[in-house]
């Protein structure tokens, strides 16, 4: 088993971070918002599935 370096969760620190980056227009708003979909859409399909759901 590994253990992690030190006392700070990492994700926790990467969704710290992430909450830290104010957008400074619209424009780059909507382009904060399309990574967070874009890593929550690979996340979605780096999950496995059980093989009762692929067809």
């Amino acid at each position: 088993m590994t253990r992690a370096k030190g006392n700070v969760d990492k994700n926790l620190s990467n969704v710290a971070a992430d909450l830290e980056e104010a957008p400074v227009n619209s424009h780059h708003a909507q382009q904060l918002q399309q990574n967070h979909n874009d890593r929550r859409h690979q996340d979605a399909l780096n999950h496995d599935h059980p093989a009762s759901d692929k067809v």
